[in-house]
């Protein structure tokens, strides 16, 4: 899938792989050219890239060949272990959880799943998880807390499931709680966005000592379509809404809201996946080792300062 702003590059690339294909057919000498046209798509990739607009950023976090929460557990972790189930509706499969070893230590992974195809989507319901996930995921850092292991949540959602019936089953409550019971979890807690980072969707398991985002990824109450017909009543002015918001990774360190970003691989974190997985490992690792240090009463001290700090203005 092409995104409009990368067709400048495709293009280029297509005329590159014919110039390669006549070189192969002919006795051409076409090695000059190729080389020209190789630079003038790399400096057309890193001037495309390094400016990418907040609506642009937006597009990337939804790549349909993003890596999943799965995707960087299973790179990242030497093993994993799926755990399943809130113990009281039913397994929700917009939320996977389960411990996995990383350079011979035990974590705690939790994070939003979507799906590849129209079947994984309908699964994973678009990565919206109904109250029963947020349960399963305190769950899981319960039992974590329980045998001393740090917990690493992988954000990425468009929000927590609308629908009535998870209103019915405590929507609302379930992602309080996981707000409530996250500030004074005993263990080290490393959160990262990865994609999309909505609403409380995002933030029921967003509570953490380090908040992360990947470079292309976005985070805010409201998506900028949703913003868009709300302000507007049209989805056309969704790119002012995203200006507006400031909603890139970029802007939530500005603004103070997280801790850090970890850069992609020109082209976005789908390019190189194994790249990109081995950026997030070690930065977890070394996370982990900074938090780690701490007491538990000086981490969940500083893990309450943090969040309690944000919003607050002096005049």
């Amino acid at each position: 899938m092409l995104l409009d702003f990368e067709k400048p590059i495709a293009e280029l690339e297509a005329k590159l792989e014919g110039m390669k294909k006549i070189a192969l057919e002919s006795d051409v000498d076409v090695s000059d050219a190729v080389k020209s046209l190789e630079t003038k798509i790399k400096s057309l990739k890193k001037e495309t890239f390094s400016n990418l607009t907040r609506w642009q950023r937006v597009q990337l976090s939804r790549h349909p060949d993003r890596p999943y929460t799965l995707d960087y557990i299973y790179e990242i972790a030497d093993d994993f272990v799926e755990l399943h189930g809130d113990r009281t509706v039913k397994d929700d499969k917009a939320i996977v959880g389960g411990f996995g070893s990383v350079n011979k230590q035990t974590f705690m992974f939790i994070g939003q799943q979507k799906g590849r195809n129209t079947k994984q989507r309908q699964l994973r319901n678009f990565g919206m998880a109904n109250p029963e996930g947020y349960r399963k995921a305190l769950r899981l850092m319960k039992l974590a807390e329980k045998f001393n292991k740090p917990i690493v949540t992988f954000i990425d959602t468009p929000g927590a499931f609308p629908g009535l019936e998870a209103e019915e089953r405590g929507q609302g409550e379930a992602i309080a709680r996981n707000l409530k019971e996250m500030f004074m979890l005993k263990v080290p807690v490393i959160c990262i966005v990865i994609g999309e980072g909505a609403s409380g969707g995002a933030l029921g398991i967003g509570i953490g000592d380090r908040v992360l985002m990947l470079e292309n990824t976005w985070y805010s109450v409201i998506s900028p379509e949703n913003c868009s017909t709300i302000l507007w009543r049209s989805w056309d002015y969704k790119e002012t809404a995203a200006e507006a918001m400031r909603v890139s990774s970029y802007d939530m360190l500005d603004l103070k809201l997280i801790d850090g970003i970890i850069n992609e691989p020109l082209g976005g974190a789908h390019i190189d996946m194994r790249s990109m997985a081995k950026e997030v490992k070690k930065v977890i690792l070394q996370h982990n080792k900074e938090l780690s240090e701490l007491s538990v009463e000086d981490r969940i001290s500083k893990r309450i300062d943090k969040f309690c700090s944000m919003g607050v203005v002096s005049e």
